[in-house]
């Protein structure tokens, strides 16, 4: 069926190729070949088509001839070139089932004696096994044949096509459904499909091409791996299915696991000595859900495949025609991984008077996802991984080489560990995430508060343009001076250090006034949207304790009546030039440490939570970015953020401590306009700037776009490249770990899904497995966030700061004692050159028939249809509680889509 699905595949070739040295008798060895020909029927099988059902046709016609390639007349480098290239040809070339023959013999002349021998055979005549018994044969017959003797093979009471005949009858009847009942409760609910961390998306139709990589483990290794199996009593093979079983667990995060295990399939002594395809795959199942310990994990692995075993008679291809999973041109059925370990009878090719090494010829082809092959040399196990290469690069298969050599190389003592807790990553793969991807320290600088740094840059630059808006404009002088008597007045009130004060200001200079006159105050502010939900600003102002309330008659019609025992700060309409000092109840300056301002999360997880920002966090922000934004990039940023987002802090203190003008706008939609500064740098949201794109508002005069917030698409970073031509930015960060943690340029004719890059200086990231263990890169890990930008918590939630702000684990490692990490709820992985991608919430994946889904990705590819603007993805669950289905929703362009 494969072959007619893909005649031109060389997916099920079997290719050999053996070095030969010595005075080779070409004649012996073809006589040799004849009498291996003639023994077994498999190799003079055809397949045809009888009334349109393939039949097994015995030829007898003679062996193929050795088709002979003299190469010798080439120099050193041309010559292995081109043997290399023939060897390359030989593997890959089809086979004609129907017209044969399925066995290819070659000899290339490599120098007087001199020579390679090739094996071609099609799968469907023959299997690993079976080489080792046409090894045996061929050498027995070529000695015999040298030495004038009749070679003398014994006689075969069985030929293979007698032996399917045979297991076809078997196979029937209660037999079948005995081993169909056992193979139906035994992957009941089995997910359908493993999802490995590729390094491109999967193609729709699976094009089988391969490569394949290889690693031998150190002899010491390989003596822990075996010597332990024996202590536990167990097999080699048994623990080496456990070690896979842990790694897949590891690299995937699935507790479920279907490995596919090839078992010779030779139970009886008649057959044992046959050519032909006999091997069976038998689905191995390991549930790793309770986290075993990997001694109990090895034995739960020999019981499963003790048990199997009894129902290995089971063909593949018919279990999986009665099973009937959902098919997939993408993907083989029922597993994707196979372990095969190498232990069927095998003798070198002995040519009398011939030394004889054996090639590692690969065709290019990959059956599966992942094949991992294991035998056991003298000098330690050998682990080659055939790969698809449609999913995964080399250096991606050579990290999980590494990988397993690590956890086998450890087996020894991880008999009591859980499998969450193995260790799979080496000393220099660790030190590579935990310390050369994080060097990343604060820029040095003396503790500061956040408004000093606004007050400093007033002393430079007095008369230069710090606010603009539709109210008027407002020097660094005039801003500094009316801030200070308000923040008198607060003091008066009681402000000083962890007083919260709401502010509800309309988007003026007032506001930004306002903000800094708290600070000055020594208090800390609890932003207020005049257009948010009344319900929502009274829970925002009665959770802070805010004990003054900043604002006017006109915002506070939003918020109705303000909670009882509130202060209320009403500004006067015309503030005074110079500070008016009142009473000071307050307790003095406020400290780096103490409380600058409270950002509300947006509550999807539960009841809104106000994230307490201390001043250090925030001045070591805002000193990050002057120093990764040029002057003239800071000279007009637009504030355009809702005060409550904490994209507003980069906008208003980041240009205010460098001599910038803050220029105030209506929203992200409605920039600036009329009689202010050109704007340099827009700091908003993928969504808001491809809305002004489209409607064409964004000003010529910007030079720097930054994007956070959401997601930042490939087609939307190529258009503000061909449309704009302006220096894109791609930033991530919660409110937790101020504003921004990550920074990524995005240049221009760059490829892929913009990364989210690096940690920002004073900023750590994380990604970690189920275990608090570091991923490798490449898989896909939970994002946590360290270091000075680190939130102090939630307002009053200690138990869910101590939920979302655990212990840093990684510490130790720097010699800091107390710090902590944020859990952001995020998935992400590392990329091979340490920029990080974001994948989205990790509470943003769903399973549907034992398919994971990331719904992410289905809205990036409908974003990418020309007629849709916006688009969201949910699974809807059925009675039982499971996704069901997944139904998508979508804003159209202007342009109707397509009927259907």
């Amino acid at each position: 069926f494969l072959v007619r699905l893909d005649p031109e595949s060389p997916v099920y070739n079997m290719p050999a190729a053996v070095g030969l040295r010595g005075r080779l008798a070409i004649s012996s060895l073809h006589r040799a070949f004849d009498e291996v020909w003639l023994r077994h029927d498999a190799l003079r099988t055809t397949f045809s088509d009888v009334d349109e059902v393939p039949v097994q046709i015995v030829g007898d016609g003679p062996c193929p001839r050795l088709g002979q390639v003299d190469l010798s007349r080439l120099v050193d480098g041309p010559r292995e070139a081109e043997l290399h290239r023939r060897l390359q040809a030989e593997s890959r070339q089809p086979f004609d089932l129907a017209r044969g023959p399925l066995l290819r013999l070659g000899l290339l002349r490599l120098g007087a004696e001199e020579w390679v021998l090739t094996v071609t055979m099609h799968h469907i005549v023959s299997d690993g096994w079976s080489t080792g018994v046409l090894v045996r044969e061929l050498s027995a017959s070529y000695r015999a044949i040298e030495n004038r003797r009749k070679p003398l093979l014994g006689r075969l009471s069985l030929q293979y096509p007698e032996f399917a005949a045979r297991q076809r009858e078997r196979l029937r009847g209660p037999v079948l459904e005995d081993h169909l009942a056992y193979w139906r409760r035994r992957l009941a609910g089995a997910p359908e499909a493993l999802a490995l961390p590729a390094d491109r998306p999967r193609p729709a139709v699976q094009s089988h091409r391969g490569a394949r990589r290889a690693s031998t483990l150190s002899a010491a290794a390989t003596f822990g791996v075996k010597d332990w199996s024996r202590r536990q009593a167990t097999s080699l093979f048994s623990t080496l299915l456990a070690a896979l079983s842990a790694l897949l667990h590891r690299f995937t995060g699935e507790v479920d696991l279907s490995i596919g295990v090839p078992v010779a399939n030779r139970n009886r002594p008649e057959i044992e000595g046959l050519i032909g395809f006999f091997v069976n795959t038998v689905v191995q199942r390991v549930g790793l859900g309770d986290d075993p310990k990997f001694g109990d994990l090895t034995a739960r692995v020999r019981e499963g495949f003790e048990e199997s075993v009894a129902h290995h008679e089971m063909p593949f291809e018919l279990l999986v025609a009665e099973l009937q999973p959902e098919r997939d041109l993408a993907r083989a059925p029922l597993v994707q991984v196979q372990l095969v370990l190498q232990n069927a009878p095998a003798a070198p090719l002995d040519l009398a008077g011939l030394a004889a090494e054996r090639f590692d010829v690969h065709n290019g082809t990959s059956k599966l996802d992942l094949t991992v092959e294991i035998e056991d040399f003298p000098e330690g196990l050998r682990t080659a991984i055939e790969f698809n290469s449609d999913l995964f690069d080399g250096p991606t298969i050579a990290r999980l080489l590494r990988a397993w050599e690590t956890l086998l190389g450890a087996v020894g003592a991880t008999s009591d560990l859980p499998v969450s807790q193995l260790t799979i990553l080496g000393q220099p793969e660790l030190t590579q995430l935990l310390v050369e991807w994080n060097d990343n320290e604060p820029i040095p600088a003396e503790p500061m508060v956040l408004h000093r740094l606004v007050e400093a840059q007033a002393l430079r630059t007095p008369e230069a343009i710090a606010l603009a808006g539709p109210d008027g404009r407002s020097t660094y002088a005039d801003l500094d001076r009316r801030a200070a008597a308000w923040a008198s007045r607060l003091r008066a009130q009681g402000v000083g250090p962890e007083v919260r004060v709401g502010v509800l200001l309309e988007r003026t200079t007032e506001l930004v006034t306002a903000l800094l006159a708290v600070l000055k105050a020594g208090g800390a502010y609890v932003p207020l949207d005049p257009t948010y939900p009344r319900e929502r600003l009274a829970y925002m102002l009665a959770d802070s304790c805010a004990s003054v309330l900043i604002s006017r008659s006109g915002p506070l019609a939003a918020l109705g009546t303000p909670p009882a025992g509130i202060q209320l700060h009403l500004p006067d309409e015309k503030e005074p030039n110079a500070s008016t000092p009142g009473e000071s109840t307050s307790s003095g300056e406020p400290t780096p440490a103490n409380l600058a301002y409270l950002i509300y999360t947006s509550g999807s997880t539960g009841r809104p939570k106000g994230v307490a920002l201390e001043h250090q966090s925030a001045v070591a922000f805002v000193r990050w970015a002057a120093t990764r934004y040029t002057p003239a990039e800071l000279a007009a940023v637009v504030f355009s953020t809702s005060i409550c987002f904490d994209l507003s802090i980069f906008e208003l203190f980041v240009p205010l401590s460098v001599g910038g003008t803050v220029l105030l706008a209506a929203d992200a939609l409605h920039l600036p306009e009329g009689e202010v500064p050109a704007a340099t740098l827009i700091n908003s949201v993928p969504s808001a700037v491809s809305e002004l794109l489209r409607e064409g508002g964004l000003p010529s005069s910007v030079t720097t776009i930054n994007l956070a917030g959401e997601p930042l698409s490939r087609a939307l970073a190529d258009e503000v490249h061909l449309r704009a031509g302006r220096r894109l930015i791609n930033l991530y960060g919660p409110s937790e770990s101020t504003t921004y943690s990550t920074f990524a340029p995005v240049p221009a004719g760059s490829v892929g899904a913009p990364s989210i890059g690096r940690p920002i200086e004073g900023t750590r990231v994380f990604l970690l497995d189920f275990g608090f263990h570091p991923v490798p890169v490449g898989v896909v890990g939970s994002l946590f966030l360290g270091g000075a930008g680190l939130a102090r918590g939630y307002l009053d939630r200690p138990d869910l700061t101590a939920e979302r702000f655990v212990p840093d684990p990684f510490a130790s490692r720097r010699g800091e004692l107390g710090a902590r990490l944020y859990r952001t709820g995020d998935q992400a992985r590392y990329r091979r050159d340490g920029e990080i991608e974001f994948l989205g919430r990790i509470d943003g994946q769903v399973k549907l028939r034992g398919f994971r889904i990331e719904l992410g990705e289905i809205e990036a590819a409908l974003l990418r249809h020309p007629g849709v603007r916006q688009a969201a993805v949910v699974g809807t669950r059925g009675p039982g509680g499971g996704i069901e289905r997944l139904v998508a929703w979508y804003v159209p362009e202007e342009v109707p889509l397509p009927a259907g």
